[in-house]
């Protein structure tokens, strides 16, 4: 039998206890990492190969997207797996377009979980199924449109959406910098280039721009300069 090695990047500990032991009943299931933040996800799944890195969306440091995206890159074999709070239509496009192979809502059952898993391993999409219905409905709507459905484009880059989460988080540029180990003239560079990006002009919208598009959660209060 051959083994699944599962990675589990999810900020609460509570969540990832139930998961750990949820997946434990699993005889080719192995849970050989847990990541609380992003950036200690793309660092892991960089270490442990995982077969699958089963991975939220609000991530401390680094959300799930750009997390996505970067182990992605750094570890192409590797397949993620969305489980979010989060349904939203933007939310799962995005994770389409970063390269997740699927994508479940915490409200599923953990033998979808489960499910899910196996089904991404063994080279197929899973949807958890209001999302899937959701995913069809506007294929056939645009098909009859005529257009074809495209996907979000992504206009920060990589370091621009890494500094506009700790921004948004509260961090001062001091901290940023040290964070993500540049100077701090090159994170007031990029700052401006978030703002001259964005067509936001203080702290404060992109922070409001972080809540709205994902970056970050509400709950979290970012400070202003």
């Amino acid at each position: 039998m051959k083994r699944i090695t599962v990675l589990l990047a999810e900020d609460h500990a509570i969540v990832r206890e139930g998961l750990r032991s949820l997946l434990g009943f699993e005889r080719d299931i192995d849970i050989v990492g847990e990541a609380a933040t992003g950036r200690q996800a793309v660092e892991l799944a960089r270490k442990l190969r995982p077969t699958v890195v089963v991975m939220d969306i609000a991530m401390p440091l680094l959300n799930g997207f750009e997390a996505t995206r970067q182990i992605l890159l750094a570890v192409p074999d590797t397949k993620v797996l969305v489980l979010s709070a989060h349904s939203d239509d933007e939310y799962v496009a995005h994770m389409i377009a970063v390269g997740a192979s699927g994508y479940l809502v915490k409200q599923n059952s953990g033998q979808a979980l489960v499910y899910a898993i196996r089904q991404i391993v063994a080279g197929h999409s899973y949807f958890a199924p209001s999302i899937a219905k959701r995913q069809g409905d506007a294929e056939r709507r645009a098909r009859e449109d005529g257009a074809p459905r495209g996907k979000p484009t992504q206009p920060l880059t990589a370091r621009e959406a890494e500094v506009l989460q700790l921004v948004a988080e509260g961090a001062a540029n001091k901290q940023v910098a040290a964070e993500l180990g540049i100077s701090t003239k090159t994170v007031e560079k990029h700052r401006q280039q978030l703002m001259d990006k964005l067509n936001i002009h203080d702290t404060a919208g992109l922070t409001r721009h972080a809540i709205a598009t994902g970056v970050i959660e509400n709950s979290i209060q970012a400070t202003t300069d």
